[in-house]
């Protein structure tokens, strides 16, 4: 390094010229291993991430709430996700819908309001149009929802 501290005579760079300098080296020693990589024909070009989609993640966040609190941290994405497909079976299988009736009763505020409000109008939808109007199961689901949270 004092290689690459020139004309300041025998005075040492103060600790933020230093972080720059450290910078500036780590930046040429990853530079320089690209370089060598390259030229050894591998390639240096990072594997693309996988994107799980929005019901893995909403799950995932449930089963952590569920099985492991002390790690769990609020999601607002997540708990939107979750009361917006719970009565989709599809999106929610059955053995996740035990914990989301827990995690519901934990609902304050206004999310839960919201949710009250959705799963009634569901139900007098359901009893005006008939049974095709919800996903399967969701008539079931709608009830234990209401049944909770009222």
């Amino acid at each position: 390094m004092d290689g690459l501290w020139k004309g300041r005579g025998s005075a040492s760079p103060s600790p933020e010229e230093q972080r720059v300098l450290e910078r500036k080296l780590k930046k040429e020693r990853k530079k320089e291993a690209r370089r060598r990589l390259r030229e050894a024909g591998i390639a240096a070009a990072p594997s693309p991430a996988v994107k799980r989609s929005g019901a893995a993640l909403a799950l995932e966040y449930l089963c952590s709430w569920a099985q492991k609190r002390e790690d769990w941290r609020f999601q607002k994405t997540r708990q939107t996700w979750l009361l917006l497909h719970m009565y989709d079976r599809d999106q929610v299988p059955d053995e996740h819908f035990p914990a989301l009736l827990a995690y519901l009763e934990g609902l304050r505020g206004r999310a839960r309001e919201l949710t009250v409000q959705k799963a009634e109008a569901l139900m007098r939808e359901l009893d005006e149009a008939g049974a095709g109007t919800l996903p399967p199961g969701g008539t079931q689901r709608a009830r234990q929802v209401l049944q909770l949270l009222s």
